[in-house]
């Protein structure tokens, strides 16, 4: 057995308790009580200092994700092996990759489809089909591997459901949907491509047959960068796949706090038994309230070897916008009566975290300019939360970004600019946050630019497309 990715996983803690013990010096958590003797009250006032107090105790609030994440990264290993096929590719279930889009972006739907149509031919997988789902007809390639299907501008639900969710139900109407109980769907955004380690994870995932749901990680970092700013910002998102959510679905087997919208692998039957006509509470986050629903209903999740690649928004106010709708996406799904409360604690927290950010934010600047004395534990607590944070943006970078591509030097300096990014992260945060709250309507779908003008050359093998189907109803 190979040691190394031991050896890098041992590091990997090495370097988060090397965070965790710099930040509680900082914060007093250990060593000499700086503030001792110290009396706010006589240095600040009465009023400011119980504000002082009621912002900083505000950053407990994620103090679940935080224990989360941490369980994520301790407990399984941060640099897992290439997963490899334990079976053929030849047989087993069908496999339907299904993507959604408005047909805004043709050009990138078609690039991505034949680059994926390329990974699966090189590992050899043969029972599978790429389902592209439009509101607009693109007249993609015909492929035999290809199946282009237009939803009807008068096609309603039961429910009038609404955006993404209304063309995936579409695609389980009768008459539309050509899968069996037994196939299943990998749900892919357009501009996902998929790489041989996260389709060799999800053939296993498939035929080990252990769950109905299955998702894995997404790097955000590939290939051309548009927006320094947004995937370094995003960088924290590949550190949560690795923690909460990696140990919720690997160790939990519940979407305890939500999953992603695309790496889902779901088996067809049960989606058809769930549905996605939730109406328009469930039109947003979609991908939240599905899997809110499937857990009510019983079943097991499972994490999916493998990562995706995709890239972050291309603006500063595109991701502004992003955070904004899944703000009020989580919102309505938590308010919904069609999933109980108990299944919707850690949305809950989501939402708190998110509320009270316009207030912790500010303790960027506040907390050293008007010091606090407080208990050790209290410290201890904050700098652990800090650490953590900021770790998961570092571990998102190291897992993110390739020294063979970049080069040492520039690896390394990537690898620590989080400690610059992560405040002007929560910042954009927080702005999405605030036009989330100020906005009247919670039921807005803001569709951000996906599509580059530049074409990024792959060193991906190219199959000649033949024949695809365009299905009207």
């Amino acid at each position: 057995m190979d040691a190394f990715p031991y050896i890098l996983h041992t590091l990997t803690i090495l370097l988060l308790i090397i965070i965790m013990i710099i930040f509680m010096v900082l914060a007093g958590g250990i060593g000499p009580n700086r503030l001792e003797g110290f009396d706010p009250y006589v240095q600040y006032g009465t009023v400011a200092t119980v504000i002082l107090y009621a912002l900083r105790f505000l950053t407990f609030i994620p103090i679940p994700q935080a224990i989360f994440n941490f369980l994520g990264i301790v407990c399984y290993n941060t640099h897992p092996p290439k997963p490899k096929l334990k079976t053929s590719t030849l047989f087993g279930p069908f496999i339907c990759f299904r993507v959604v889009t408005r047909g805004t972006f043709p050009d990138l739907v078609k690039k991505n489809v034949q680059r994926n149509i390329d990974i699966c031919s090189r590992i050899g997988l043969d029972n599978y089909i790429i389902e592209v789902v439009t509101d607009n007809a693109m007249n993609l390639p015909k492929s035999p591997r290809l199946r282009e299907i237009v939803v009807p501008a008068q096609y309603t639900t039961t429910n009038h459901t609404r955006y993404k969710a209304r063309a995936l139900n579409y695609c389980l109407e009768s008459g539309v949907n050509q899968l069996t109980d037994n196939d299943w769907i990998v749900h892919l955004d357009e501009e996902t491509l998929l790489t041989e380690s996260s389709v060799i994870g999800i053939v296993n995932f498939i035929n080990e047959g252990n769950y109905s749901f299955g998702q894995g990680v997404i790097t955000y970092a590939n290939e051309e960068i548009v927006s320094w700013v947004t995937t370094l910002a995003d960088l924290v998102r590949v550190g949560m796949d690795f923690g909460m959510i990696r140990f919720c679905l690997k160790y939990l087997h519940k979407p305890v706090f939500s999953w992603k919208g695309s790496f889902i692998v779901a088996n067809a039957g049960v989606e058809r038994k769930i549905t996605y006509d939730f109406g328009i509470e469930g039109s947003i986050a979609e991908d939240c309230f599905f899997g809110l629903t499937a857990w009510k209903d019983g079943y097991q999740f499972g994490f999916v070897e493998g990562d995706m690649w995709e890239k972050s928004t291309f603006s500063i106010v595109d991701y502004i916008y992003q955070r904004k709708r899944w703000v009020q996406g989580i919102y309505n799904v938590f308010f919904s009566s069609q999933i109980p409360f108990k299944y919707k604690y850690g949305i809950s927290l989501m939402l708190l975290s998110w509320f009270f950010m316009p207030f912790t934010v500010p303790n960027i600047i506040l907390v050293p300019m008007f010091p606090l004395p407080m208990w050790r534990v209290v410290n201890i607590m904050c700098a652990c939360m800090g650490a953590i944070m900021l770790f998961l943006f570092i571990f998102g970078a190291i897992k993110s970004f390739s020294p063979r591509r970049a080069g040492w030097p520039k690896y390394i300096f990537l690898c620590f600019v989080p400690v610059v990014i992560v405040p002007v992260s929560m910042v954009l945060e927080t702005i999405g946050v605030i036009v989330a709250l100020k906005s009247r309507k919670m039921n807005s779908f803001h569709i951000v630019n996906k599509q580059t003008t530049v074409t990024t050359q792959t060193n991906v093998p190219r199959e000649t497309s033949t024949a695809n189907t365009v299905q009207h109803v």
